[in-house]
């Protein structure tokens, strides 16, 4: 979904204070209720398979010429050699016509956006039918990769099969439907194509639950991605979690941060959207690279433990609203890339980073990928095959926490050490526009080593020393990555 950032949380009262005698009627108070909802955690257990997984956004309408399922299915070797684990697949259902955006500049064929949806329980035709899918669950499982579908459980578009059929499931303000309302300041979005669904309404909920169960039982597949699940009340995510683990386990991804215990009613993952702004930040000179620690501390406290966020430098909303890799990281963009898929949590590729993608693609129009640009498959190959193989970086509690190591440099380089059973992995990370003459500090970390992108054996003593060019990463781990 197009990026909606929320307003500071003074401005929000005030806000509030206005909107709430004209938006937020009696009928919307499951939604404002949402921030401190009353409910139990369920006791789901995540799949074995997730442990040290990482996950690719599979943007299926502009990843081929035909922008369909099965152009894509032609990618998934590929996809499996580079070390792929878990495909994400934005929204696969029909879209709505009333209120289609489309970009006014684009020259290109107005597709809509795949997040005003018509049914979800049916395939965009446009993509393909329901036995192209269910072929390409089964190839992807086949493979031994993962695959989970993108839902909007805020919304649908203005004339969906709901609305026709079922408009007692939509919010209405002042007994007219309305766009989706940010729960946390009462305000109105700007996602004019979509009506907001109302979770006061048991129906509703029953409805939703019974279209994620369609696809499990249906097509197979693993888990979803929940669009702004924030705007969703808390207790729904653990109603859905109990009905969906009892078809099969599954995994769950959050679009959403500002609510953690998110990740104790259903979640596994959600979007580490505060560190994406920080790391770009960082590359812009407007934070130093010791903000990390400052970061982290903040964040581990405020987080369950057995949660996890996911690390991005691009996305479907950061590459068509925000800029691409270079445009938002400059120079720094390879070595961002590297950080978010080894300090913390589970790493994020997008469709067309394997290609160097370097363009904004339109997000309502037809903008195919380019795939001629210089090959980065061998760059994230090594990334995902060490996380496979070494312990340390794993997901969650099954990973190893990150221990800082000290520098003379450390508002400019960033260096650790992660370690998990005797599986150890030290980063070093250059987060300025200068060289830097780096000696470690510290006394967890020395030991034999093997450099994962170049595969030469490294030691590292006591007082390490790193001559470093502007912007470059060195990342060793204590046993030698198998590819």
């Amino acid at each position: 979904m197009y990026v909606f950032m929320l307003i500071a949380v003074a401005v929000a009262v005030l806000m509030a204070a206005c909107f709430n005698k004209t938006l937020v009627p009696a009928t919307f108070k499951t939604v404002t209720q949402s921030l401190a909802p009353t409910w139990t955690a369920p006791h789901f257990k995540t799949p074995a398979w997730v442990k040290n997984a990482n996950i690719y956004e599979v943007n299926i309408r502009q990843y081929s010429e035909r922008g369909d399922i099965k152009s894509f299915a032609a990618h998934l070797p590929r996809l499996k050699a580079m070390g792929v684990d878990i495909l994400w697949l934005m929204p696969i259902y029909p879209i709505c016509e009333k209120n289609k955006k489309c970009h006014d500049k684009a020259t290109s064929v107005c597709i809509g956006s795949a997040y005003a949806a018509y049914d979800f329980k049916a395939v965009n035709p446009d993509i393909g039918t329901l036995d192209d899918l269910k072929a390409l669950v089964d190839e992807i499982h086949a493979l031994g990769m993962k695959v989970i579908l993108d839902f909007v459980p805020d919304h649908t578009g203005w004339d969906s099969k709901w609305m026709k059929e079922h408009p007692e499931y939509f919010v209405q303000v002042d007994g007219h439907f309305t766009v989706p309302i940010d729960p946390a300041n009462g305000i109105k979005t700007d996602w004019d194509d979509t009506a907001m669904l109302d979770y006061n309404n048991p129906a509703l909920r029953a409805a939703i639950i019974d279209a994620h169960a369609y696809w499990i039982n249906e097509c197979n597949v693993d888990g979803y991605r929940e669009d702004v699940a924030g705007f969703v009340p808390t207790d729904f995510w653990a109603e859905l979690r109990v009905a969906l683990d009892k078809i099969k386990p599954v995994f769950m991804l959050a679009e959403w941060e500002a609510i953690p215990e998110q990740l104790d009613a259903g979640f596994e993952m959600n979007y580490g959207w505060h560190f994406h702004s920080d790391m770009k930040a960082i590359a812009k000179g407007e934070k130093t690279a010791d903000y990390i620690d400052e970061y982290l501390a903040m964040d581990k406290a405020k987080n369950p433990p057995q949660g996890w966020h996911m690390h991005f430098t691009q996305n479907h909303d950061e590459n068509s609203w925000n800029g691409t890799l270079k445009e938002s990281f400059g120079e720094a963009g390879d070595l961002f890339t590297v950080f978010a898929h080894t300090f913390d949590g589970m790493g994020l590729i997008y469709s067309g980073q394997e290609a160097g993608l370097d363009k904004r693609l339109w997000f309502f129009n037809k903008d195919e990928i380019d795939w001629s640009g210089p090959s980065k498959a061998d760059f994230f190959k090594k990334l995902l095959t060490l996380k496979h193989q070494n312990k340390a970086l794993w997901n969650g509690l099954a990973g190893g926490a990150l221990q800082k190591i000290h520098t003379n440099e450390d508002k400019k380089v960033y260096s650790f050490l992660r370690e998990k059973d005797g599986d150890k992995v030290v980063g070093v990370f250059n987060m300025s526009a200068q060289p830097m003459e780096t000696v470690f500090s510290g006394a967890n970390y020395p030991g034999k080593y093997y450099n994962v992108f170049d595969g030469m054996e490294t030691p590292l003593p006591a007082n390490a020393k790193f001559s470093l060019k502007p912007w470059e990463y060195l990342v060793f781990s204590n046993k030698p990555i198998r590819y």
